[in-house]
C-alpha cells in the first residue's frame, strides 16, 4: 500500500545536492516543466541511488502532473532500481525511511530495505507494524536494532505478525540484555520466565545518566582525551551497564565513549559503536589499522560502500591480517604501484595477498 501523505507544502528532507550534477535540473522546481517530467518518468539515465532520490524529490514538485507521474513510478518501482537501490547504504537515511513507508507491505521490496543498515530504526519500526510475517521475522533477527531502538522492540512484540515462539525468543533476549518495559506484557512474562519475578524498578545506570553527568566531556567530538580520573570512572561505570544501555551510549556518545565501547566483550556493543552516526572517517581509518579489532566491526567497515570509498581504508584493510582473504584481494586491485610494493614486502600480510600484489606489479610493469 502506497502512503501518499507527502505534499509540496511539507517539503522534502534532502535537497538536490544528493544527486549527480547532471540530474539536478530534473528536480529543480524552477526548471522547465519538460525537464522535471522527464525525471518523474525516469527517462533520463540515472543510477538506482539517484533514481530513488529523484522520485522522492519529485513527489514534492509544485506541479500536480509531475507529482502524479513520480507517484506512478513509486507505485510500480522498476526492478532495475529496486533490486540495487533499496539495499544501497549510501542512499540518504531520510530517503530510505520514506521509501520504507511506501513499500512496507510489498514483501520482496521490504526485505531489501530492512536489510539495509542505513535505513533508520524508526522507519524499520513502522515497517514492522505493517509487513508480512517473513519480513517481521527478518527484522527480529537484527538484535542490534532492537536493543538500540526500543520502539522497534515494542512494535515487534505488540503489533507485528510474528509467531508466539518468535515473540518469546525476542522478549527473552531483551530481558537478558537489560531491557524491561512494564507496559509490554511479553516482557513482563519473559522476566518472570527468566528471573521468577518482575524488576523492582528502573535500571541503576543508564546511558542518559552518563550522558548527563559527563555532558561536557561527551558533548564534543574532540581528539583530546578526558581527564584520567574521569576516564577511569567513566570506564568503570560503563562496564557495569547492561548491554542495551551500552548500545545506546555507543550510538549517542562521542569519540571517547565509542573508544571504550569498541573494546567491549559483547560484539553487539562494538558494532553499535562503529555504526554510530557520529563516527568519523578518521576513527574508521584507525580501526582498520588495529590487529585486535573485533571481526564483526571490521565486517561493518568493509561492507560499507561509504567507508570503502576512502583509499586509506582500502589500503589498511589489505594490510590488516584480520581482513578475510577474498576481501583483501578485492581491494588490492585498487592500490597504487608504490603501495603494492609495500604490500609485497610486508611480512605481516598473508602470503596469498603478497603474491597477488607481486603479480599485479609485474602486470603493471609489462603494460
Amino acid at each position: 500500500m502506497i502512503d501518499e501523505t507527502t505534499s509540496p507544502s511539507s517539503g522534502p528532507l534532502i535537497d538536490a545536492e544528493v544527486l549527480s550534477p547532471v540530474l539536478r535540473k530534473h528536480v529543480d522546481p524552477a526548471a522547465p516543466l519538460p525537464l522535471r517530467t522527464m525525471g518523474a518518468k525516469l527517462v533520463v539515465p540515472a543510477s538506482p541511488h539517484d533514481a530513488l532520490c529523484m522520485l522522492y524529490l519529485l513527489t514534492f514538485d509544485p506541479d500536480e502532473g509531475v507529482r502524479e507521474q513520480a507517484w506512478g513510478n513509486v507505485r510500480a518501482l522498476p526492478d532495475k532500481i529496486s533490486l540495487t537501490g533499496l539495499r544501497d547504504d549510501t542512499v540518504p537515511p531520510a530517503v530510505l525511511g520514506w521509501w520504507a513507508d511506501q513499500i512496507a507491505e510489498v514483501e520482496k521490496l521490504a526485505e531489501l530495505i530492512v536489510l539495509n543498515q542505513a535505513t533508520p530504526d524508526d522507519a524499520i519500526a513502522r515497517v514492522a507494524a505493517r509487513c508480512s510475517v517473513r519480513v517481521a521475522e527478518l527484522i527480529s533477527q537484527n538484535q542490534l536494532r532492537m536493543l538500540r531502538h526500543e520502539e522497534l522492540l515494542r512494535t515487534l512484540l505488540e503489533e507485528s505478525k510474528i509467531s508466539r515462539a518468535v515473540s518469546d525468543n525476542i522478549a527473552d533476549f531483551a530481558i537478558r540484555s537489560g531491557i524491561y518495559m512494564e507496559d509490554v506484557p511479553a516482557l513482563v512474562e519473559a522476566h518472570r520466565r527468566i528471573h521468577g519475578d518482575v524488576p523492582p524498578g528502573p535500571p541503576s545506570e543508564t546511558a542518559a545518566d552518563i550522558l548527563d553527568e559527563f555532558a561536557a566531556e561527551l558533548a564534543e567530538e574532540s581528539d583530546a582525551p578526558i581527564e584520567e580520573r574521569k576516564r577511569l570512572t567513566l570506564s568503570q561505570r560503563i562496564m557495569a551497564m547492561s548491554v542495551s544501555q551500552k548500545i545506546k551510549l555507543a550510538t549517542l556518545g562521542n569519540k571517547e565513549a565509542r573508544g571504550l565501547l569498541l573494546r567491549d566483550t559483547n560484539k553487539l556493543v562494538c558494532v553499535a559503536a562503529v555504526e554510530s552516526p557520529r563516527i568519523t572517517e578518521g576513527e574508521i581509518i584507525t580501526l582498520t589499522l588495529s590487529r585486535t579489532i573485533h571481526e564483526d566491526v571490521l565486517r561493518v567497515i568493509y561492507s560499507s560502500r561509504e567507508w570503502v570509498k576512502s583509499y586509506q581504508v582500502k589500503l589498511n584493510l589489505v594490510l590488516n591480517p584480520k581482513t578475510p582473504l577474498p576481501t583483501a584481494l578485492r581491494f588490492l586491485v585498487h592500490l597504487r604501484p608504490n603501495d603494492l610494493k609495500g604490500v609485497q614486502d610486508n611480512r605481516n600480510v598473508p602470503t596469498a595477498v603478497r603474491t597477488a600484489a607481486r603479480n599485479l606489479l609485474l602486470k603493471t610493469k609489462r603494460n
